[in-house]
């Protein structure tokens, strides 16, 4: 997934100590990962460079290199190296650790899919929920693929952790959240009425390209972290009945081994790629593939942004980020035949070009900054 670069401003250890008051402040469960979650903080961390950043776990080498330009402050749980490179180790940890932070802020935004609306803060209290914690609600998806001592772990505790988490929901002033799909589940599990705001997808296409690799052009493309919710085995398998087609798998994770081992002959695994590899992938696809459960699914409208289609999953974030016959196509289960099925459409399809960059612009960073800025100035007039 595109993102900046920059460079560090660290303070590991304590965001729980009592600091003076700021006018806004963020909070995020946690920075150890590259993925959409992160992308929106940065873009806050952007857009309010004099914010600081709450968070547990910090690693600046896993997360996007643009966070070493803020001003990140941890919780004690982060001087554990082993919960930085693990942090699912930490989840039965981070509801009384989150407890125990105070935001001495007239505003905090907390961007959340589970620990960081539980953080005490002075003000007015924003959150931005990308997602109920899915081990609490979606737990057959989040931890496929888990030990079962950590399964068994989290069941144990689900109940008080399910109680916790309704009581932290509860003392946001505002709740906003990435997608439709979401916001219905943030009805359904907390009672709340939110907003939906959908999350900056900032891509820069003018900028910089570089093949990653001697890749033909005309192939299928899958940016995902490589988790087992993101089912990219599932689109890796489809490609066995497409042996006329190529796929170029971009991402690392947990199933990096597995799926290098098993993927078919036309399926190239890169990795990670730097920006400047990603845009070229972008330029040079046929379209897209995405079968994973997506609260929000950025990938469709960066592909969109390049004037690229995309064959997704039928749920979630994509019935918000894709408009089906318009911009791609939606199949309706993660299997091998519906996935390659909802290939075969796309490429026989016609997708214009203009149609799906404009399409592209409804996500831009100036709408997400205008929308947020204005919920920020409606919360401070309560404050």
């Amino acid at each position: 997934m595109l993102h900046a670069t920059r460079r560090p401003a660290e303070t590991r250890g304590l965001a729980s100590t009592p600091v003076t008051p700021v006018p806004l402040a963020l909070v995020h469960d946690y920075l150890t990962q590259e993925g959409g979650a992160e992308r929106v903080v940065l873009t806050l961390a952007t857009a309010y460079p004099s914010a600081p950043v709450y968070t547990s776990l910090y690693d600046p080498a896993g997360t996007f290199p643009g966070f070493t330009d803020h001003e990140v402050r941890t919780l004690p749980l982060d001087r554990v190296g082993l919960l930085r490179n693990h942090h699912r180790l930490a989840l039965p940890l981070l509801a009384p650790s989150f407890s125990r932070m105070h935001v001495d802020a007239d505003v905090a935004i907390c961007s959340s899919s589970g620990w960081a609306h539980g953080a005490q803060v002075t003000g007015r209290k924003i959150v931005y929920c990308h997602n109920p914690a899915r081990w609490l609600y979606q737990r057959d998806k989040y931890l496929d693929g888990s030990s079962g001592l950590a399964a068994m772990g989290l069941g144990a505790l689900a109940p008080a952790l399910r109680r916790w988490d309704g009581r932290a929901a509860a003392t946001a002033d505002r709740y906003l959240v990435n997608s439709r799909a979401v916001r219905d589940r943030v009805e359904h599990v907390y009672g709340i009425e939110a907003e939906v705001v959908p999350p900056p997808v900032d891509v820069d296409v003018s900028g910089p390209t570089r093949a990653p690799a001697e890749i033909e052009p005309g192939f299928l493309l899958c940016v995902s972290r490589l988790l087992p919710y993101k089912n990219v085995d599932v689109v890796c398998a489809a490609m066995r009945s497409l042996p006329h087609l190529r796929l170029v798998v971009v991402g690392s994770g947990p199933q990096a081994e597995q799926l290098a081992s098993q993927a078919p002959a036309n399926v190239t695994l890169l990795g990670r790629v730097d920006d400047a590899g990603l845009r070229w992938l972008y330029s040079a696809c046929h379209g897209l593939v995405a079968a994973s459960w997506e609260d929000f699914g950025l990938t469709p409208v960066e592909a969109a942004a390049f004037g690229k289609p995309t064959a997704a999953l039928r749920w979630g974030g994509f019935l918000d980020t894709i408009e089906e016959g318009r911009t791609g196509v939606l199949f309706d289960a993660p299997e091998p035949t519906q996935v390659a099925d909802g290939i075969d459409e796309l490429v026989r399809g016609d997708w214009p070009a203009e149609r799906l960059i404009n399409h592209a612009d409804q996500f831009s960073v100036d709408r997400f900054l205008a929308e947020i800025t204005r919920v920020v100035a409606e919360e401070r007039m309560k404050a």
